[in-house]
């Protein structure tokens, strides 16, 4: 798992000198099945960026490639990367399970099925945001993580008592 952050840091360097990113056979087939992944960027503890998809579409190896690059380069709430920045980034990626619907009857009974090893996407229509578990070690009350998921998919606080949840879980390897 390893040569994934390899891979990210390279993808990061070549994508700032203008090269593309080269890779073994090797990696390109330990990696070749369909996974989704973020990845995150930090830069002395604080975040700096974090993109990835959610469900897997290509291979492992190009969604970390990709997700690094725009980790980088491309997360509006972040400037894009510079040079001199990028020995003090430290690189984390979560491989991530296929989502599986969360059944519940009523909010306290969605309360009771969450837990912290799981990711969680809300859907309500168009609207969606999704918290890797991760986000738990931030905001370990359940209540107020499904709130502040609500807000980040720009809905209504309490909208996620009648949204759609889905759960996935993911397996982190970080610098």
């Amino acid at each position: 798992m390893k040569s994934l952050l390899f891979l990210a840091r390279d993808a990061l360097t070549n994508y700032l000198e203008g090269k593309e990113v080269k890779l073994s056979d090797e990696v390109k087939k330990k990696y070749s099945n369909k996974q989704a992944c973020f990845v995150t960027l930090t830069k002395k503890g604080n975040l700096r960026g974090c993109i990835g998809s959610l469900y897997p579409r290509q291979e492992l190896w190009k969604d970390v490639v990709e997700n690094s690059i725009s980790a980088g380069f491309r997360d509006t709430r972040f400037l894009p990367l510079e040079e001199g920045e990028l020995s003090k980034i430290k690189i984390e990626i979560s491989i991530l399970s296929i989502p599986k619907k969360l059944e519940f009857k009523s909010p306290e009974d969605l309360l009771k099925k969450l837990n912290s090893k799981y990711g969680v996407i809300l859907q309500k229509k168009i609207n969606s945001a999704t918290f890797l578990p991760q986000v738990w070690e931030q905001i370990p009350s359940k209540q107020f993580f499904l709130e502040q998921l609500s807000l980040k998919a720009g809905l209504s606080r309490d909208s996620w008592k009648t949204a759609e949840i889905w759960v996935y879980e993911v397996e982190k390897i970080k610098e």
